[in-house]
């Protein structure tokens, strides 16, 4: 299978230039701005349902189907409800061979005032949500149909995702002949649209001129060369990985509970598919699978069609007597650095009725791609116009060694094999990422703290502000936040409280692969790094001053690595200088009695290595006189000293060019961005005013 996974600079098009609303879940309209809906005539609406019924795609490990919820219904209270104690242990006594028990979906029509506009949807039912970010007792999951009652044509599909906080798989103006199809994602149940012409397949993406299954908005290229859709789509189907979680209350797993005798350990998503917790990983997972094809569904009064399972259709007013669908809230794991939050809620507890919902009355609430909207604005008095939200958004790499470095001395990022989940603190609501795609909507303006969690990798903590324009917030650097594998992460920890002025920012640099941590501070923090790579953390206070600090972690220590007094000014940054220049200096010199490449000039080369090693022991003395008179308050001689070490430093440039060929390459390519760094550190420091 192609793989369209969204690259990193996909992404960086989207941040710096994509409206927000391209990324907006639901609701993205403003309050009032749609006309009312009334019921639609119960014959009409039957026949809209029989049209636009769609055909159900399942995983092949899919446990639950949509099915009758009445048959685990109970009275407490005076009310008809359902317990999730009662439905899952109902439905798996029930559902003793191939056939799954009462195959149902529900629908309800509903028309907006003088407009010839309706909304057909269709409510699934599942007993159980069990996936990477949540799982809770019952599940529904909608399409919605909107058709013109006077052309009759569909104008516009909307396959309900994973929560409010993740955009939904729609697309506009289908062919009226094509009956929807839906796939649904495995445990989750979350519903991709399936257009083309592989029926259980979705293509994100048009492939050799067919129909791609979604026209949400575009992701832009950097390059503009390319546009990929921005929806959740269906991970599994597009080669990504979901590793799954095991659902626990009151501590131990669902299925051992004594009110589950029905319940099996082989009732859930298999076992080669989940984890029983984010953090018992040191490394990625082994190989999970993609998703396979299982149990396709279809309405009993659609003919011609392929379907294992027939399902019947009922307006959702035979139900709408059930008042609840209840069950006590299961234990979620959501790893959150010690140096985060301290309490973070990442489970999300039972869903309740449809028809308490907004989008029940008003199914336009459920658009999340505002083109749509405004197409739907243009076309129908009735639709109001989209609303601007906010939009936290970052593709997630992971960090990995660089070959081209020496060894543990620099990385590079990848793409990340595993898809992760993503958590504001603001919102307990955890959502997965799609295509390496972390983006939370409708974020309320103000200071956030982001988490990003992996099966496998250490958890990235950062703080995010976000302003209330409707301009999206990139987390990470530049939209990009690394992970790192749990076996190579070391932590840099800081506490701004020691040092002598009001420090704001961290940022941590590798010597190969830039920038991978660059996030506000506001008290103790800290940031996971892989232990094969060497860093610069950077400081900033809130007068803009800076201070740079070298980090090395030791592959073989678990210890915190931490930056102690972390002060900005010109002393800060000339400690800095000094220490990088000594670490390329003794490199240097391991080479100066050591064997050289073969040839009639190994002289020579032996002399290039010295004077190489020379020119950095100069940088060192000048930068270390240099953090002297800063210490002492003498500003006059700090300065002509840092001059003295910018000429040093071009000499510097200079030997490492007469040194490179008698050099391994990865140290001649160490060394020459260790020149840069210093060098910039070093210009720094000449133009601060803090000492």
């Amino acid at each position: 299978m192609t793989d369209q996974r969204l690259s990193r600079r996909r992404i960086l098009g989207t941040v710096a230039g994509a409206g927000t609303a391209s990324l907006a879940g639901c609701p993205l309209f403003s309050p009032g701005a749609d006309s009312e809906t009334t019921a639609v005539d119960p014959e009409a609406a039957s026949e809209l349902a029989t049209r636009f019924a769609p055909t159900l795609y399942f995983d092949e490990n899919e446990p639950w189907f949509p099915t009758d919820p009445r048959q685990y219904t109970s009275e407490q209270d005076g009310e008809t409800v359902v317990t999730g104690f009662d439905a899952l242990d109902g439905y798996h006594a029930d559902f003793t061979g191939s056939e799954p028990p009462a195959p149902m979906l529900f629908y309800n029509a509903v028309g907006y005032e003088d407009s010839p506009l309706v909304a057909v949807q269709f409510w699934a039912y599942s007993v159980f949500d069990q996936f990477t970010t949540n799982f809770h007792w019952h599940d529904w999951e909608v399409l919605h149909v909107f058709v013109d009652t006077e052309t009759d044509e569909p104008q516009l599909y909307v396959a309900s995702s994973h929560s409010r906080k993740v955009p939904n798989n729609e697309f506009l103006d289908p062919d009226p002949e094509t009956v929807p199809r839906i796939l649904t994602e495995l445990g989750s149940h979350s519903s991709a649209l399936s257009l083309n012409d592989l029926a259980d397949r979705f293509q994100r993406i048009s492939e050799g001129g067919g129909l791609a299954d979604i026209t949400n908005s575009a992701i832009e290229t950097v390059e503009d060369i390319a546009a990929i859709p921005f929806a959740y789509g269906l991970p599994r189907d597009e080669g990504s990985r979901l590793p799954y979680l095991v659902p626990e209350y009151e501590g131990a797993p669902l299925y051992e509970h004594d009110d589950l005798p029905s319940v099996e350990r082989s009732d859930l998503i298999p076992a080669s598919l989940t984890v029983r917790s984010l953090d018992t990983l040191t490394s990625s997972l082994p190989g999970l699978p993609n998703r396979e094809t299982g149990l396709v569904f279809a309405h009993s009064e659609r003919s011609g069609t392929d379907a294992d399972i027939e399902y019947e259709l009922a307006p959702t007013s035979e139900i709408e007597d059930i008042t609840d669908f209840t069950g006590p809230q299961l234990s979620f794991e959501f790893d959150v650095p010690e140096f985060g939050e301290d309490a973070v809620s990442g489970h999300i507890s039972t869903t309740g009725a449809p028809w308490g919902q907004s989008r029940y009355e008003n199914p336009a609430a459920d658009i999340s791609e505002p083109n749509h909207r405004a197409a739907l604005a243009d076309r129908y008095d009735a639709i109001g116009d989209a609303a601007v939200i906010n939009t936290v958004v970052a593709s997630v790499s992971e960090a990995v060694s660089n070959p081209d470095a020496p060894e543990d001395e620099g990385l590079t990022t990848q793409d990340s094999e595993f898809e992760g989940v993503a958590l504001l603190e603001s919102d307990p609501e955890a959502v997965p990422t799609f295509d390496g795609v972390a983006a939370v909507t409708d974020v309320p303006a103000g200071d956030h703290r982001l988490t990003i969690n992996r099966a496998g990798a250490a958890p990235h903590s950062e703080s995010v502000s976000v302003a209330d324009d409707g301009v999206q917030a990139p987390a990470g650097v530049d939209g990009e936040i690394p992970m790192v594998a749990r076996e190579n992460a070391r932590k840099i920890e800081i506490d701004p409280a020691e040092a002598d002025s009001e420090l704001n920012r961290l940022a941590v640099e590798d010597d190969f692969a830039g920038r991978l941590y660059d996030a506000p501070l506001d008290g103790p923090d800290a940031a996971y790094v892989h232990d094969g790579g060497a860093y610069t953390a950077e400081v900033r206070d809130t007068d803009d001053a800076v201070g740079a600090f070298r980090v090395n972690p030791d592959p073989d220590a678990d210890d915190a690595v931490g930056l102690g007094v972390a002060n900005t000014g010109k002393a800060s940054l000339a400690t800095f200088v000094a220490d990088i220049a000594a670490e390329t200096q003794a490199q240097v010199a391991d080479l100066e009695d050591g064997d050289t490449d073969d040839g009639d000039d190994s002289g020579g080369q032996q002399n290039a290595i010295t004077g190489l090693a020379q020119a950095l022991r100069a940088v060192v003395d000048a930068a270390e006189k240099a953090a002297q008179r800063a210490e002492e308050g003498d500003r006059g001689n700090t300065d002509r000293q840092l001059e003295t070490v910018a000429a040093r430093l071009e000499r510097v440039s200079t030997k490492i060019s007469e040194a490179s060929g008698a050099m391994p390459d990865p140290l001649t390519a160490a060394a020459r961005k260790r020149l840069d760094q210093a060098t910039r550190r070093n210009q720094q420091a000449r133009e601060q005013e803090k000492l």
